[in-house]
């Protein structure tokens, strides 16, 4: 049962003088009946009247006001925008982008000279493509979020960017979406879905296109598209080369499915747009990150002298880790097929197979990996160096990563003397032998399906090939854990 009503106060003359009096006005019998008895001793009086026609008005603003809220896409090309979404999605230009590399598409039409490309998604957290409509606006935006870090000043600088934007969605509920080892990219296509909108500095965010706006971001989706296809095989370099392209686009005819009339569903004609890296602007991006983070560089030399000799930030909590052989065949398929490549020289496919070692974790933390062994120059070379727990009396064989930096990083913690773990090293020391001194790390993806401790070829994300490196060469010693304590 659904009724309305609502209280009414009878104001008094004098307001001091005698209490409100108190009514409920209701058009439903069975609750006028019901509140009586509920009511009786607050000594309010319930009355029934057939119609209340202030309150359906109310509720019929309501309604039209939900009734009136606009599609997020024009309806007329909410179909071509969905499906050259579905391309970029395919494309999967964040595999080779980072967002600081930028994309600039000539379009000089409506209104716009140049759109300003940067993708998002490098990380696997969140997916989509900035079309920004100003270069000021992206360098704002930039230095706005360098230069603060409280959660205002942030939403201040993401209201105030000047961009259209896609971005993408799962479409369906995911139970473990609050899981941090959830990536949008393992879902199958038909479970994505795209979103499009708006940002301005007057505007705030908006999550609909107009007519206008949507054509813009089908052209942009288009031309970084075709780009795409043509020129990606160029992308996969640590920087940006200079490339440049034209192409002609027909723009997308409306929708026939609107009741639109004739002229509108023909075709809106043609566009020839220009398409090129920015190089100098990823240099600068760059420089501007960087210059922020050592602004306090008295503070970090001061803070040198109590860095640890062995980091242990690199690898990720709980990644799956072995030691094994990659048969040469496959070390061939991942040069070519690998998301990221890195060797320090040319590695002569001798022995059996290249010794590896192998890290597995979910898509965004090895994606995370990848890029922090990039920002060091890359991998330089795998050691094992004896290290010991004087409290507890154990010796451990310890894994490190050797950056182009210097810096050492420790991926594995190995009982000196554990059986499983002395029958891995004697036969990766037999094949490092083999191949000359060369060896690889594997950084792979999949670590709670079902190719968790045996990826897949499509799971392995970054292949580094490098030397192996003696503990004598690497020269520190055997090193001990040593507890810090803070003091306040």
């Amino acid at each position: 049962m659904f009724a309305r009503c609502y209280e009414q106060w009878n104001t008094p003359t004098t307001l001091l003088s005698q209490p409100a009096h108190k009514k409920i006005v209701v058009r439903d019998r069975q609750l006028q009946f019901y509140l009586r008895g509920v009511l009786q001793e607050l000594d309010i009086s319930i009355e029934y009247v057939p119609e209340l026609p202030l309150i359906d008005e109310i509720f019929r603003s309501f309604q039209q006001v939900v009734n009136n809220n606009p599609p997020t896409v024009p309806p007329q090309y909410a179909k071509a925008l969905t499906e050259k979404s579905f391309d970029i999605w395919r494309d999967a230009p964040w595999e080779l982008l980072g967002d600081h590399q930028i994309i600039s598409i000539e379009i000089k039409k409506w209104d716009i000279d140049t759109l300003y490309v940067c993708v998002l998604g490098m990380l696997g957290v969140d997916y989509g493509v900035l079309f920004y409509r100003s270069l000021e606006s992206l360098r704002r935006f930039r230095s706005s979020v360098l230069a603060h870090d409280s959660a205002e000043d942030l939403e201040e600088a993401f209201l105030g960017q000047d961009c259209l934007f896609l971005s993408f969605e799962s479409a369906v509920d995911i139970d473990d979406e609050d899981d941090e080892d959830f990536d949008l990219a393992d879902l199958p296509l038909s479970d994505i879905q795209p979103s499009f909108g708006n940002l301005h500095p007057l505007e705030g965010l908006r999550s609909f296109l107009y007519e206008e706006e949507a054509l813009v971001v089908w052209v942009g989706m288009e031309a970084l598209h075709r780009f795409w296809r043509n020129s990606h095989q160029k992308l996969e370099t640590e920087m940006l080369p200079n490339l440049s392209s034209k192409f002609r686009i027909s723009l997308p005819p409306a929708s026939k499915e609107k009741n639109l009339s004739t002229t509108d569903s023909q075709p809106l004609g043609t566009i020839t747009v220009k398409v090129s890296t920015e190089p100098e602007l990823e240099q600068e991006l760059l420089m501007m990150a960087h210059s922020d983070g050592f602004e306090d560089d008295d503070e970090d030399d001061d803070e040198e002298d109590n860095e640890p000799l062995l980091l242990d930030d690199l690898v990720p909590d709980n990644s799956f880790l072995s030691l094994g052989m990659m048969p040469w065949e496959t070390v061939q398929n991942l040069r070519q097929g690998a998301s990221h490549h890195f060797s320090v020289a040319a590695v002569e496919a001798t022995g059996e197979g290249l010794p590896i070692v192998l890290i597995q974790t979910s898509r965004p933390k090895a994606k995370a990996m990848i890029q922090d062994l990039e920002e060091a120059g890359g991998l330089k070379g795998i050691c094992f160096n004896p290290g010991e727990d004087p409290f507890k009396e154990v010796s451990y064989d310890l894994g490190i990563l050797q950056t182009q930096d210097g810096q050492l990083h420790l991926f594995g913690e190995f009982v000196e003397d554990d059986p499983t773990h002395v029958a891995a090293r004697k036969k990766w020391d037999q094949r490092c032998k083999k191949t000359k001194g060369f060896c690889g790390l594997v950084i792979a993806q999949g670590l709670t399906g079902a190719a968790r401790g045996n990826p897949q070829l499509k799971d392995m994300l970054g292949l580094f090939e490098v030397r192996c490196i003696s503990p004598k060469e690497l020269g520190i010693g055997k090193l001990q854990l040593v507890s810090h304590f803070d003091f306040e």
